[in-house]
């Protein structure tokens, strides 16, 4: 833990000197022209990670990570990194209107625009509530929690629990035994605080539900608040 507070305090100093101003917590920008962001290399991605941008900040700890994870012979590959509000917006709405099934059901049957909302939200954010949008957030490896459960999963999971947090990096969505709130957990979604801590309460003081608009399904958000219950559910702070 106090390797993970350095890395908070190395974050906060770095931010005090940054203007993150609402649309970029709001994922409205396009991180492959962002002068924050940087492509990731083929060799740390596979499938949606190919040309994915991360923060500069978190791609290098990153990179660092990695290469200590690969000398105890885990490899730790990216296949999803930034999504900004587009990119959000077309896997939110195409779950919405049943293009892509959740839970394999369509989600048209469902007729409360709020249960609909709230079948999506198990795994998926709204957009302008992501924190794949700020350049923090990435997804390893696998996007079941059952490949985490054995064999080479359960090793780069283990390892992760492990080692992670030394270099900034922590687990949002735990398990949601010990209450919190929000999404499900996700073995695959791992964070750099450094940074991700500071734009969650730069979000909070910020950002308001009329902000949460421009997609289908924005009108459910605050009341089921989403900011409290899903942007706020989170492990790590």
């Amino acid at each position: 833990m106090r390797l993970i507070a350095l890395f908070i305090v190395a974050g906060s100093l770095a931010l005090q000197a940054q203007s993150v101003d609402k649309n970029y917590l709001l994922g409205k920008f396009d991180p492959a022209t962002h002068p924050l962001f940087v492509k990731l290399a083929d060799e740390h991605t596979r499938g949606s990670g190919r040309n994915a941008y991360l923060r500069k900040e978190t791609y290098e700890a990153f990179v660092k990570m990695s290469e200590a994870a690969l000398k105890d012979s885990v490899k730790l590959v990216i296949i999803s990194a930034t999504r900004n509000f587009d990119s959000q917006k077309r896997i939110w709405e195409n779950k919405w209107n049943g293009k892509v099934r959740v839970e394999g059901k369509d989600l048209t049957t469902v007729a409360d625009p709020k249960e609909r909302a709230r079948l999506i939200l198990l795994y998926s954010s709204m957009p302008t509530t992501s924190r794949h949008h700020w350049g923090t957030d990435m997804d390893l490896n696998a996007l079941e929690n059952s490949y985490f459960d054995s064999g080479e999963g359960l090793r780069i999971y283990t390892w992760l629990k492990t080692h992670a947090a030394a270099y900034g990096f922590c687990q949002p969505y735990t398990a949601k035994d010990s209450g919190r709130t929000g999404y499900e957990e996700e073995r695959w979604h791992w964070s750099y605080l450094p940074l991700s801590g500071e734009f969650l309460k730069q979000y909070k003081k910020e950002v308001s539900y009329k902000d949460i608009s421009g997609f289908i399904g924005s009108e459910v958000a605050k009341p089921i608040a989403v900011i409290k219950n899903y942007v706020d559910g989170v492990a790590c702070k």
